[in-house]
């Protein structure tokens, strides 16, 4: 039985553990959605559908909701720190976001919204995690832990 197992346990993905520095405290798991534009929450994101609506971004018609949000950082009004509390108030928000650099905008939404945020990976992001991939943030102590990544993911998925 035991050699039985650790034949099963070598197949899977050893998950990959990311330190990286709290923002907002919490933990998360979920389906990962990455942008390489930066995301202004005022005007960018519908907050009662959780809809990316600004032309031509990278995540134009996709929903946040229940995702973790990969993105470099915020732009914009800092109007946008309620709206990402207007998210969460209307059930569309993310479940935890992971920015390259975080800056208050962001912060301060994620703080009053409980949305667990991890910034200044020690890798980075775009180099390990693909959409679709499973992880867990971990606001509290500062990482992300890869569980499982999607590697036959399509577009209509």
């Amino acid at each position: 039985m035991r050699k039985r197992l650790a034949g099963q346990q070598r197949r899977q993905v050893i998950p990959i553990k990311l330190k990286g520095r709290t923002i907002s405290r919490g933990c998360a798991k979920g389906e990962v959605l990455l942008s390489r534009d930066p995301i202004s929450f005022l005007g960018s994101i519908d907050p009662k559908t959780g809809v990316v609506i600004e032309e031509n971004h990278a995540l134009e018609g996709k929903s946040i909701q229940g995702k973790v949000l990969v993105f470099p950082h915020g732009k914009g009004s800092t109007v946008g720190s309620y709206v990402m509390y207007q998210l969460k108030k209307n059930g569309v928000a993310p479940v935890a976001i992971v920015n390259m650099e975080t800056e208050p905008i962001v912060a301060v939404g994620a703080i009053i919204s409980e949305i667990p945020l991890v910034d200044m990976l020690e890798r980075n992001p775009y180099e390990v995690l693909n959409n679709g991939d499973l992880v867990l943030v971990n606001g509290s102590k500062g990482y992300i832990e890869l569980i499982k990544q999607e590697t036959n993911k399509t577009e209509h998925d």
